[in-house]
């Protein structure tokens, strides 16, 4: 497991019984999860503390409740050079997963050490963090998401960062679909990023499924890879598919193709103060 020490804007305070205390910069949220299946409180005296708590519904989804008056519509918080402006989503989300940091790092260092133009597709882009993480090490980004609010946001957090003037396009399209005209277009990246959802809808309607859609995506991806590409990282939250698997669909799609090492983790954020993890998803890459 890679777990994320270097976050000083992010901290896990408490976590039990479904839920976990998190502080964000200056504001603290209680949102749930469901592999915290423990009931002990460590620190039960800080989650008075919460600026804002998420309560699900029991007819599905749910709201954030309790929100203090100092809690604004979006604040901003920083990871190395790296800044992210957060909201408060309908579904939970702050726009921003933090156990991403170790792959954050991994695309900067690998820009950096190429010593020449990369050109990154970032797909399932979301908010963009790891199109600034690129962006800020000097890459040009192609930046696909089927949602035009993710867009919106994703172009916020680039001027948050200064990146203005940096190239970066920016597409809100059907992820399979934009793939396949790029090969048709001819266009190849030196790396490729996805971070595929378990279940999705495209620009018109398209349903993804990750365990059905995944492996030919990924095999429809290696044909825009470049000669001498750097990396192909792909993320998952879907539970059922172990990292193994992610591994297999690198190893047929990728490295039958172009030669170069696999390797898979889980993804951990640390509790405050204490040896506790939260496992957070995981990672599988590709790498020359």
């Amino acid at each position: 497991m890679k777990i994320v020490k270097d976050f000083s804007d992010y901290k896990i305070l408490d976590m039990s019984n479904g839920k976990k205390l998190e502080q964000w910069g200056d504001y603290i949220l209680n949102r749930p999860d469901p592999s915290i299946i423990w009931n002990k409180e460590i620190n039960n005296e800080l989650w008075a503390s919460a600026d804002a708590t998420y309560e699900r519904s029991s007819s599905g989804g749910g709201n954030w409740q309790n929100v203090t008056k100092k809690m604004p519509d979006s604040w901003i918080i920083s990871y190395d050079d790296l800044k992210f402006n957060l909201k408060l989503m309908g579904f939970k989300h702050t726009g921003l997963f933090p156990e991403q940091a170790v792959n954050w790092r991994l695309i900067k260092e690998i820009i950096k050490n190429a010593n020449r133009e990369v050109k990154v597709l970032n797909l399932f882009a979301y908010t963009g963090a790891a199109s600034i993480a690129a962006l800020s090490e000097g890459a040009s980004v192609v930046h696909v998401d089927s949602s035009k609010g993710m867009i919106e946001w994703a172009k916020e957090n680039v001027k948050v960062n200064g990146l203005n003037d940096k190239p970066i396009r920016f597409i809100v399209d059907d992820v399979i679909k934009f793939v396949k005209r790029e090969k048709r277009r001819g266009n190849k990246y030196d790396i490729i990023i996805m971070d595929p959802p378990t279940f999705g809808r495209g620009t018109s309607g398209e349903i993804w499924n990750l365990e059905d859609n995944l492996f030919d995506l990924v095999n429809e991806c290696s044909n825009l890879l470049t000669d001498d590409a750097l990396l192909f990282l792909i993320n998952s939250y879907t539970t059922g598919v172990p990292k193994t698997i992610l591994e297999n669909i690198l190893q047929l799609a990728v490295n039958e193709k172009i030669s170069g090492s696999i390797e898979s983790y889980e993804l951990g954020l640390p509790m405050k103060d204490s040896n506790l993890v939260l496992p957070c998803g995981m990672s599988a890459k590709w790498t020359r």
